[in-house]
C-alpha cells in the first residue's frame, strides 16, 4: 500500500477539532510511509491533511478538474504530481485508479457522493480497497445509522457493513489500514 485517497471538506470555516483530526491523520500517513491522493487545493480539511503528509515524509498527489484549476483553486506547487481532469467523474476515476485505500473525513455533498461510489464499487467487486470513514466529533453518526437501516431493511445484504470501517480517531483509522486484508471485502450476491 502506497497511496491513500482522502476525501474531505474544502471549507475553511469548520470547528477546530476537524482540522486537528485531518492534520493528525496526515501526520500518521506520512510517518507510515504513505502518500496522499487528494483534491489538489489549499483549502479546508483536504489541505490540512495533505500538508501534514508532506511535512512527515509522504508525497502529495493532487487531482483536480480543469474548471476548478481555471478558477484558481489549484495547488500544484505543493504536489509531487498534479493531475488535471476534464471533470469530476474523470477526477474520481483517476483518484480511484491511483489509490490503494480510501479515507473520508468530514465533508459535504461531494464527500458523501465520493465515499458512496467507493462503497458501491467495492460491493460490486470492482475493488477490494479498505474504505474508512473518520467519524470526528460524531459527524457521521447519522450516516452510519442510515447505513444500518439500509442493511436491516434489506436494501443491502447482511454483511455489507464490512464494506467500510468507521474510525473514531485518526490513530484508529491507521491501525485499521495497517491490519487490513482484502478478505474483508464483501462481493455482491443474490439476496
Amino acid at each position: 500500500m502506497h497511496n491513500v485517497c482522502v476525501f474531505a471538506s474544502s471549507s475553511d470555516k469548520l470547528p477546530e477539532c476537524f482540522y486537528k483530526d485531518a492534520e493528525r491523520l496526515g501526520t500518521l500517513l506520512g510517518l507510515n510511509g504513505l502518500n496522499i491522493v487528494y483534491g489538489g487545493s489549499r483549502l479546508g480539511l483536504m489541505y490540512s491533511c495533505a500538508g501534514a503528509v508532506k511535512a512527515n515524509g509522504g508525497k502529495i498527489i493532487g487531482v483536480m478538474p480543469q474548471r476548478l484549476y481555471d478558477l484558481g483553486f489549484g495547488n500544484p506547487e505543493d504536489c509531487e504530481e498534479f493531475i488535471l481532469t476534464s471533470g469530476m467523474r474523470e477526477r474520481k476515476a483517476k483518484m480511484d485508479e491511483i489509490s490503494d485505500a480510501v479515507i473520508a473525513l468530514a465533508g459535504g455533498f461531494g464527500t458523501l457522493e465520493e465515499i458512496s461510489e467507493m462503497i458501491v464499487q467495492k460491493q460490486l467487486g470492482y475493488n477490494s480497497k479498505p474504505i474508512i470513514i473518520l467519524n470526528t466529533d460524531g459527524f457521521y453518526d447519522g450516516l452510519v445509522n442510515f447505513f444500518d437501516s439500509i442493511i436491516k431493511r434489506n436494501f443491502a445484504k447482511k454483511g455489507s457493513e464490512n464494506l467500510y470501517y468507521i474510525a473514531n480517531t485518526p490513530d484508529n483509522a491507521i491501525e485499521y489500514l495497517k491490519a487490513y486484508t482484502p478478505a474483508q471485502s464483501v462481493l455482491i450476491s443474490k439476496f
